[in-house]
């Protein structure tokens, strides 16, 4: 059960979110797409990987197989052969290959911008849903990630122990217009300086409001 503590007041809410700003005002998706098919194959990749390898693959995936269609024709090995280095290939390219026979049968080939519709898709969870949903349809959604969950709790935004309620908290005390930004704001405070096992709370500019560090000191 969490631990009971005074839920946020709006005030103290929006100065959190200013100083995330002001911390990262370059904050965007790290992914690299130019599209809403090709940002959805790379979330599914980036499942226990890093973006920076991601992007690394997909250059070549796309150029050789931009569409749904195309991609669908691929065998599970040949489809490996590109997302090797992304781990766990094997799984992954099962589900992307189920996913864009999906896409193209039940779709008309392009992906489907609900949230409904992208949960239908093999490897598509709630997570993946959000980021598709944000950043490719410009559909509010906050997508909780392992820094997102972390660095949210500690701040005192959230107070809960599992993804789902973190989302339904972050959801209920950011405006819904930030929702998509604050998203960004959150990874990469946690990519940056809140990091899981050494955050920097001497340098972090939010430590005067931070419930994890005034616990600390």
């Amino acid at each position: 059960m969490e631990k009971p503590i005074e839920i946020p007041d709006k005030e103290w809410v929006n100065k959190v979110l200013d100083e995330l700003n002001k911390a990262h005002p370059d904050a965007k998706p790290e992914l690299d797409f130019t599209n809403p098919f090709e940002l959805l194959i790379a979330t599914i990749l980036s499942a226990q990987c890093t973006d920076k390898q991601v992007n690394k693959c997909t250059p070549a995936l796309f150029r050789d197989y931009p569409t749904a269609e195309a991609m669908s024709k691929l065998t599970e090995e040949e489809l490996g052969k590109y997302i090797k280095p992304c781990g766990f290939f094997n799984m992954k390219a099962k589900h992307i290959l189920s996913a864009c026979r999906d896409i193209v049968e039940k779709f008309g080939g392009e992906v489907p911008g609900d949230r409904e519709g992208l949960e239908s898709l093999a490897g598509v969870g709630r997570k993946t849903a959000s980021v598709v949903l944000s950043n490719a349809f410009n559909v509010p959604a906050i997508a909780v990630d392992t820094h997102v969950f972390r660095v949210s709790n500690r701040i005192g935004l959230a107070n809960a122990k599992t993804v789902e309620k973190t989302e339904a908290q972050l959801m209920e005390r950011i405006p819904e217009d930030k929702w998509s930004i604050a998203h960004h704001w959150l990874i990469f405070h946690g990519r940056r300086v809140c990091s899981s096992q050494k955050p920097k709370c001497a340098e972090c500019t939010l430590n005067a409001l931070c419930r994890y560090y005034k616990e600390l000191n």
